[in-house]
């Protein structure tokens, strides 16, 4: 590819808006650029990485017998209703109606689909097991889409979708595109860790992240040094060491905190340490009202709480709620004579406590010297906190070790959750009906790439991973009036075409524009043809590199197979 007749738009500053470094390079390198907020074009650099991205996904997927195939972008409300989640997916679907006012929706992810044409179509158990995936772009109107490619409305996603007639069948199935994954991002040059994650909106209870650790990664990963546990911090847990020493139960005493709305002042009033308090706050679980304590030191896990209650809206009761219910303002909520609770649910961290100070369900007043069981009742005892950095993890005891990360990929095991809903059963080997049981496999191709740049930074562009470098080598030719270069760079071109995907810097420019530009490129191999070209003499550098070797060019072949494997 000549690179005068590349479109290659680059710029020497980034824009203002730009936060991401992946973003500032992929437009400072003319990669993509935004249409509207959270919307880009992908010019012809950033679309060739992104089709080798997807080149090497279809490679790995035809290895464990997966076929592609594709679904379309504009789908049917009626389906989302059937499983529910048209309602409890939230403000982040693209809803519209056509002329006739039927309900339509720019499809996120396309569960709901898949279930009605293939599970639906899976009438015996000898058509399963069945995989299919799709390389789509996806829609999620995002409130603040930022740091590029990471959170846009518009975005490239795999998305796959396993079918089984039975568990162990969908174990294999998780298992082999859990490896296929592997591949595909050490492949493309990115580094994951798999961690125990949150299935949110998709359903099902058992999934697995793949985080790409980066400065400008949204989520926080906890691991600990051997690599022995890792989970997304919404999801972590922790061994709380604190223990406090058994005590004679104390007459209760109601007292009165005036201005004590936070643990701290709380602390600070009563003279006590925050391990001495029961902190209580009420949760609205759909119709429910749930009474969640949690001692005084620790936070709620919402999204721990949220897998217990298994309701479709979980929010916190507003001051009002509060009032309404209790009796009280934020502070004075208590588990004592909490008649008005439907359900108390209490982290574990309450168990073992004595003489504790909680809410008497009055403002500004609190209890002192509640003891569970004596006092108040618990209906069930739960992991449900924020496990915090430097704690012990619960595999090796190891402590926790905090890491911001990029999520890249997401496999659930779903089970039944869209099948049984959806009505989409098949026959076992006893003739009986039962629903497929299903898996879903998702990569963020879009966001894979902005891994790789986070993670292959330089500091003067990137140096692309070998297997989705728009190109592997780029020639540059110092002198385009000078014949003995233009005849050696233009044979170079022909040769090294034929193995290699080849940039041939042919622009009559400056050789520090020419320099700049092929920083951005960040191709694996840059061959330098300048002055020594009548000596059949090049230079040579990867983009790590800090000064460009010599070779000739007999040498130069042997060069290219060494560095590239």
């Amino acid at each position: 590819m000549r690179q005068s007749k590349f479109f290659m738009p680059t710029l020497k500053e980034a824009p203002a808006d730009a936060v991401a470094e992946s973003h500032k390079l992929m437009i400072r390198g003319g990669y993509i650029r935004q249409v509207t907020a959270g919307v880009y074009a992908y010019l012809p650099l950033g679309y060739r990485v992104l089709r080798k991205a997807e080149g090497i996904i279809e490679q790995e997927m035809d290895r464990i017998n997966v076929p592609e195939m594709i679904m379309p972008h504009l789908l049917p409300a009626t389906l989302w209703q059937e499983s529910g989640r048209y309602k409890k997916y939230g403000a982040e679907m693209f809803k519209l109606n056509d002329r006739h006012g039927r309900e339509s929706l720019l499809g996120p992810t396309h569960e709901e689909t898949f279930t009605e044409i293939v599970a639906k179509n899976l009438k015996s158990y000898k058509q399963m097991p069945l995989a299919l995936y799709q390389i789509q772009t996806k829609f999620r109107d995002e409130n603040r889409p930022r740091f590029g490619l990471l959170r846009g409305r518009e975005f490239v996603m795999l998305d796959g979708y396993s079918f089984a007639a039975n568990r162990e069948q969908l174990d294999e199935q998780f298992d082999d595109q859990k490896s296929a994954y592997f591949k595909i991002f050490k492949r493309a040059g990115v580094t994951v860790h798999p961690v125990i994650a949150d299935s949110g909106t998709m359903g099902g209870k058992n999934s697995t992240e793949f985080q790409a650790p980066a400065a400008i990664g949204e989520d926080t990963i906890a691991t600990n040094e051997k690599g022995t546990y890792a989970a997304n911090l919404e999801m972590a847990k922790s061994i709380d060491n604190f223990k406090q020493e058994p005590e004679e139960p104390k007459e209760l005493n109601k007292v009165a905190t005036p201005d004590c709305d936070t643990i701290e002042k709380l602390a600070k009033f009563l003279d006590v340490p925050a391990t001495r308090i029961v902190k209580s706050i009420l949760y609205i679980a759909d119709d429910q009202k749930v009474l969640v304590l949690i001692r005084g030191d620790k936070q709620i896990n919402e999204v721990k709480l949220g897998h217990i209650l298994d309701a479709d809206e979980v929010r916190e009761a507003d001051a009002e709620d509060l009032e309404a219910i209790t009796g009280s303002a934020k502070g004075g909520v208590g588990p004592i004579n909490a008649n008005w609770a439907d359900k108390i649910i209490a982290d574990e961290t309450v168990k073992n406590l004595y003489n504790v100070v909680v809410g008497a369900n009055k403002t500004d007043y609190q209890y002192k010297n509640a003891n569970l069981d004596r006092d108040f009742k618990v209906d069930e005892f739960a992991d449900i906190r924020v496990a915090n950095e430097g704690e012990p993890d619960p595999v090796d005891h190891l402590p926790l070790k905090f890491t911001t990360s990029i999520e890249v990929g997401h496999i659930f095991k779903l089970g039944t959750y869209y099948t049984k809903t959806m009505g989409a059963d098949f026959l076992d080997q006893n003739g009986k009906a039962q629903p497929v049981i299903m898996g879903s496999y998702g990569i963020g191709v879009t966001r894979m790439l902005s891994a790789a740049v986070e993670q292959h930074l330089t500091e003067r562009g990137v140096a692309w991973p070998k297997e989705i470098a728009p190109f592997t080598i780029h020639l540059i030719q110092m002198k385009m009036k000078d014949d003995v270069q233009t005849e050696l760079a233009e044979k170079l071109e022909k040769e090294l075409s034929a193995k290699y995907d080849v940039l041939y810097d042919d622009r009559n420019e400056r050789p520090g524009v020419k320099f700049n530009d092929a920083d951005l490129v960040g191709a694996p191999i840059r061959i330098t043809i300048g002055r020594d070209a009548k000596d059949n003499i090049v230079e040579v550098k990867q983009p790590t590199d800090e000064k460009a070797a010599k070779l000739s060019v007999d040498e130069l072949e042997a060069y290219i197979s060494e560095k590239l494997g």
